[in-house]
């Protein structure tokens, strides 16, 4: 049993994943609870397109910063997959498949956040609307950007599951980042489909956010400070 570094790509790969998933959390947290969560108000269309019609530049800013970590996830997909193909070739590239379709989804749920800002516009074509009707179409579109990302988010969660694998396999990366993801796939899994199989989702939103936000946080974030400060001078561990 022996102890070599890993490759100069794989080396490479490293920095660029954790460069990536730095920016993708940071983009992900201003988009979702700076932007997002402070302009809707749920239960509440008038106040929402009151708030989104006001700050139409920071809800701009929010889309961007989804678009930019949509590109991101691409690029992450790329670098783990550069990473971890030694480890399998054939599950690291399932791997980067279903990051991948999760990017190319959050991309195609982005479009309904443009819905929003063509409502909201005041273009003389919206006049048409009423008040009310005006109202139920801008919270439509949110709704469906919130189901479009939730199928996303299977795929992500996926992408996690395969993820921890290959880390628990890998000999290099601590076996810890990968029971993370896997506890962590499994959250993303149960909350998007309590979504779309629960009707009264909104009782336990809490209970099933934690159950999401607790692993994911921990493994994430774990991920990304490995990735950055030790994935360059990862030793892999060879039986011989």
């Amino acid at each position: 049993m022996t102890n070599r570094n890993i490759d100069r790509s794989q080396q490479y790969a490293a920095i660029v994943a954790g460069f990536g998933y730095l920016l993708i959390i940071v983009l992900g947290v201003f988009a979702e609870f700076f932007v997002r969560s402070t302009l809707v108000v749920p239960g509440d269309a008038a106040a929402t397109v009151s708030n989104i019609t006001a700050n139409a530049l920071l809800f701009r800013f929010g889309i961007s910063g989804y678009l930019i970590a949509a590109v991101l996830d691409a690029v992450v997909a790329l670098a783990l997959y550069v990473l971890l193909e030694p480890v399998n070739r054939f599950v690291a590239l399932l791997a980067a498949w279903f990051r991948l379709v999760h990017a190319i989804i959050l991309g195609i749920a982005l479009q309904s956040l443009f819905n929003v800002l063509h409502l909201t516009s005041g273009a003389d074509y919206l006049a048409a609307l009423t008040a009310d009707q005006l109202s139920a179409q801008v919270m439509l579109s949110l709704d469906a950007f919130d189901y479009t990302w939730l199928i996303g988010l299977v795929f992500f969660g996926l992408h996690c599951l395969v993820l921890g694998y290959l880390i628990l396999k890998s000999g290099f990366i601590p076996k810890i980042l990968g029971i993370l993801l896997i506890a962590a796939s499994f959250g993303y899994l149960i909350d998007s489909f309590a979504h779309f199989l629960f009707a009264s989702y909104e009782i336990y939103a809490i209970q099933f956010l934690l159950v999401v936000a607790v692993p994911a946080l921990l493994a994430e974030v774990s991920l990304c400070l490995w990735l950055l400060f030790k994935g360059a001078k990862a030793r892999r561990v060879i039986n011989q």
